[in-house]
């Protein structure tokens, strides 16, 4: 016979789950994500499991004729599987794909609620834990409903036909005149803007009225409160999509709440105060853990709600006069941020530099675990300061500007080759950027971007020796210090998409060309061993002095490497300076330029499923790029500016 305590699984699982999930909404640890995605996998399965076990003790007992004295106090048990099946209100789908098989979780909802009432029914009997559970029961269902009909609201298809009420009846124009004006609290800006966003994510257009909307909400803010607004927008449309936000934060979720958290505490009560216990220490310990978790889960569920975004912008909606005062104190209060506010970057020298054929590596391999382990050991985090937002909403800004003076699609076509004709660079844009295919570009880019910079350090360190230093050296190495930061940032961060995530960047063989360079790369390092050692700076220096790369690396087929194109471009870009009117700062404004129109360039062409499937994983900056840039009007889901004034 099973062990009956196995029932208790599956509610510890959910309840952890339910404190790990909200940080998952802000934090990029593979960790949390790992723990939350176990959880959250097992918890079906665990459930049958302990129901299947409760039931089948309860026919063995029943075959004999004589019922256990423990059993009624287990199959009280019964309940709280359910309700914690309905998991907690900050989760309800793990990706995207839940909510596109929300009829699965329905019949899931069916054989679970089935087999748990087989259950009830075949243990009902002269005792009075039967009226005890009746409410825990009706408080399960209704929580396992509301999983299932959020998830359902949630997908594609759902979120599509919602809107079209809003276009059937008075598209266009019409609506202009009774909308409100442009509130003056970001968190009302986010709601408004949360209508356009869904609009973007069912892949339709956006009508007049919402682009000029949109265009004066944003363009007169600064960088921090334009991140901020997209932030905050980002993080209801995250509610929407992966919890219950939908049903909770309404008069029926409300009323819910209270029925559910009432139901335990009544429950808990009547257990304590009209039960008697004849039953063995462990089941009831068992089941005032049981009690005391579905109340502080449901309390701490409740201090969410109060806390959340959702419960300040219905107080801001309202306008409740009598609660300014609870209005005012919650605007100061926040649980962690709206996303996790960093980026991870991925270092192509320093990944090759590091590659070792080790007895462990062998190991790695045996299992298949390899690659995707020295990836995550290769990734680095870095917070996104106010200069990064600064350096590229104001570019954004500029290229909204200039919709009018050039052709629409080719504004958005742009990917660092615009920039580097406006600086007359117009050999080093052909052969760099339009010549090749995007993830070429980038490639090339990334490892020209290093070697520049290591160049440049190299020099510096030269400077350093001298007793004294003219103007332009000094001038040279603040420049250095504040725009080749930002340029080396946003490098290994591209980088990381093309090797984490290819989905996210324009179609092509990214992934293939990366482990082509990356085989070349490793084989130039390891020729050079005993020089280089492991050291960046020395590698990077062997890469630009080399001449033929190609040569040595005995590539006969005429082709040219990626590692000979970024020592070329590396080359040119510090030719660069021996012309008039060209400093070091000049020359990494450029470099900064070209990576932001990368950038930009990636996150509109990168589909909205995609940053939606992010959104779980606390966030990326080319969301919040590919937003901002929406807002803009530089989205082809946005009608040419031009058209607007017609």
């Amino acid at each position: 016979m099973g062990d009956p305590s196995t029932a208790f699984a599956q509610p510890l699982i959910t309840s952890n789950t339910h404190c790990f999930w909200f940080s998952t909404k802000i934090s990029t640890s593979i960790w949390i994500r790992s723990f939350v995605w176990s959880a959250y996998m097992s918890a079906d399965s665990v459930a049958t499991l302990a129901l299947g076990i409760l039931a089948r003790n309860l026919a063995c007992d029943s075959g004999e004729g004589k019922l256990n004295r423990n059993i009624p106090l287990q199959l009280f048990w019964t309940p709280f599987l359910i309700l914690h099946l309905g998991g907690p209100d900050t989760i309800t789908a793990y990706s995207l794909e839940d909510d596109e098989l929300w009829s699965r979780h329905f019949l899931g909802l069916l054989v679970q609620t089935g087999t748990a009432f087989y259950v009830f029914v075949k243990s009902w009997g002269d005792n009075h834990l039967k009226f005890i559970s009746i409410p825990v029961f009706i408080a399960g269902i209704i929580k396992y409903g509301e999983r299932t009909w959020a998830l359902r609201n949630s997908n594609t298809k759902n979120i599509r036909n919602s809107l079209f009420p809003e276009l059937l009846p008075d598209f266009g124009v019409g609506k202009a005149e009774r909308e409100e004006s442009v509130p003056r609290d970001v968190l009302r800006q986010a709601y408004h803007l949360l209508k356009r966003l869904k609009f973007l994510f069912a892949d339709l257009i956006l009508d007049e009225y919402d682009q000029r909307y949109c265009l004066s909400v944003v363009s007169n803010k600064s960088s921090e409160e334009a991140f901020e607004l997209v932030e905050s927008e980002l993080g209801l449309f995250y509610d929407v999509l992966y919890t219950k936000a939908t049903i909770v934060y309404s008069k029926y979720g409300v009323f819910l709440r209270c029925s559910s958290f009432f139901s335990s505490v009544f429950a808990m009560i009547a257990f304590a105060v009209f039960i008697e216990h004849p039953y063995s220490p462990v089941d009831i310990s068992i089941t005032y853990l049981l009690l005391v978790g579905a109340i502080v889960l449901e309390l701490y569920a409740f201090v969410l709600i109060i806390l959340s975004d959702w419960t300040k912008l219905w107080l801001l909606l309202t306008q409740k006069t009598k609660m300014l005062g609870l209005l005012n104190y919650l605007k100061g209060v926040r649980i962690g941020k709206r996303w996790s506010r960093t980026i991870f970057k991925y270092n192509l020298i320093k990944f090759c530099l590091k590659k070792q054929d080790t007895m462990w590596i062998r190991f790695q391999k045996l299992l298949g675990i390899e690659e995707i382990v020295a990836k995550h050991l290769n990734i680095e985090c870095h917070v996104v300061d106010g200069e990064l937002q600064n350096l590229i909403f104001q570019q954004l800004k500029e290229r909204s500007e200039n919709i009018d003076a050039i052709e629409y699609k080719m504004l958005l076509s742009y990917r660092g080759d615009f920039v580097l004709d406006q600086m007359n660079c117009f050999e080093l844009s052909w052969w760099s950027i339009i010549n090749v295919e995007f993830d070429h570009s980038l490639l090339i880019w990334h490892i020209g971007t290093q070697l520049c910079y290591w160049d440049d350090v190299k020099r510096l360190e030269e400077t350093n020796n001298r007793e004294s230093l003219n103007k332009k050296e000094t001038n040279n190495r603040e420049s250095l210090n504040k725009y080749s930061k930002v340029s080396l940032c946003l490098s290994d961060y591209m980088l990381y998409l093309l090797v984490m995530y290819p989905n996210m960047l324009p179609k092509g063989i990214g992934e293939i060309r990366y482990r082509r360079t990356c085989v070349k790369a490793i084989r130039f390092f390891q020729q050079r061993r005993r020089k280089i050692g492991t050291k960046i700076d020395e590698a990077c220096y062997e890469l630009y002095e080399v001449g033929n790369i190609d040569s040595l690396l005995g590539v006969e087929d005429g082709s040219v490497s990626v590692l000979s194109h970024g020592s070329e471009l590396a080359k040119q870009l510090q030719s660069l300076e021996s012309k008039e009117d060209w400093e070091c700062e000049k020359k990494w404004e450029m470099i900064n330029k070209v990576w932001v129109e990368m950038l930009a360039y990636t996150a509109v062409n990168c589909g909205w499923k995609e940053h939606g499937q992010q959104l779980r994983r606390g966030g990326e900056l080319l969301t919040h790029v590919c937003l901002l840039m929406a807002h803009l009007g530089l989205s082809d889901q946005c009608r040419p500016r031009r058209s607007l004034t017609r």
